[in-house]
């Protein structure tokens, strides 16, 4: 007769029978999905270390300090809660130096977008040496905001400047073109000499457009004009929404060229013309020629509100008119 033998609590733990050695558990398998994690996480560490130590860390002190009426030099500070804030909110200055800053992002963003996208529609047709002079319109996007400066100064001088050679040499006379009032459309004309930048993108936006919908539309007897208005521009609307909100974002921090385009034969911050004297040269002159360091991080976290404010009205009043072309398939 032949008998079965059940096997013992010590053969399922993991003991061989007979031989009274145990087999080693098996470790636990890392799954796929921790593997990525892991990964993920080891190459975007240098970005969220510089992000935390070179961004939320300066932030948050700018916080602080913004509480306070630290001047950068003397150990002694007091804490005056949001007196920094309710000063600002009755600072006339401050107000019409933001006023000054949006206007310039109302009269920039646009031109500059407009420029950018003209550009990109004249290099993206098949001509001989195109490459050539995309890199030609690209290479002012590269130029140091200091050079760039420095170049307009030079060119816009009222005495010596090249804009007031050509000028003078057709029987005008001579423009302060660095004073008030056309100092400020020489600021705007520093954003669009470096519209490569725009144009890149835009460039980028308009090799995505498929072919077809525009030989779909010489077919069914569209003009040029139309088929950029009703088939280019709707599906770009993604790229320029992004330009435009990028656009406003950097006009309203814009500080390098008031700075190093004064009135001539001034000195200090008092040489910028009025109409320059936007939000951050305010901020400037708070922090390093005041050294109210206080009032001025107070300055900056109301402009950081503001633009994000700014961001999502954007957003609100432009989602009806961007169109993101999404395969019917990436929606479920």
């Amino acid at each position: 007769m032949t008998t079965h033998q059940l096997p013992t609590v010590a053969d399922r733990s993991g003991s061989t029978a007979g031989t009274g050695r145990t087999r080693p558990a098996e470790r636990p398998r890392t799954t796929m999905t921790a593997r990525r994690r892991r990964a993920f996480y080891m190459f975007t560490s240098p970005w969220i270390i510089g992000f935390t130590l070179l961004t939320i860390a300066p932030m948050a002190f700018a916080l602080w300090l913004s509480f306070t009426t630290y001047d950068g030099i003397s150990p002694h500070w007091h804490y005056v809660g949001l007196g920094n804030y309710r000063e600002l909110m009755g600072d006339s200055q401050t107000w019409d130096a933001l006023g000054r800053a949006g206007l310039f992002a109302v009269m920039s963003v646009p031109l500059s977008i407009i420029a950018g996208l003209g550009l990109a529609v004249l290099v993206n047709r098949p001509l001989k040496g195109r490459g050539l002079f995309r890199t030609l319109l690209y290479l002012p996007a590269v130029v140091p905001p200091v050079g760039a400066g420095i170049a307009f100064k030079n060119l816009f001088d009222q005495n010596s400047g090249a804009a007031n050679g050509v000028w003078t040499f057709f029987g005008f006379d001579a423009i302060g073109w660095l004073a008030d009032p056309y100092a400020r459309y020489v600021l705007v004309m520093t954003v669009l000499w470096a519209a490569g930048n725009i144009m890149i993108i835009s460039l980028a936006g308009l090799q995505d457009v498929p072919r077809e919908l525009h030989e779909a539309a010489r077919i069914d007897g569209a003009s040029a004009w139309r088929t950029f208005r009703s088939i280019t521009v709707p599906l770009l609307s993604p790229v320029l929404l992004f330009q435009t909100v990028t656009g406003v974002i950097a006009s309203v921090q814009t500080i390098m060229p008031m700075l190093l385009a004064p009135v001539p034969g001034t000195g200090g911050l008092t040489s910028i013309p009025q109409s320059n004297y936007t939000y951050m040269i305010h901020v400037f002159s708070e922090y390093f020629a005041l050294g109210r360091y206080g009032y001025a991080s107070a300055l900056l976290w109301v402009l950081f509100v503001l633009i994000l404010i700014a961001t999502g009205l954007i957003f609100r009043f432009t989602s009806g008119v961007v169109f993101y072309n999404v395969d019917p398939e990436a929606k479920k």
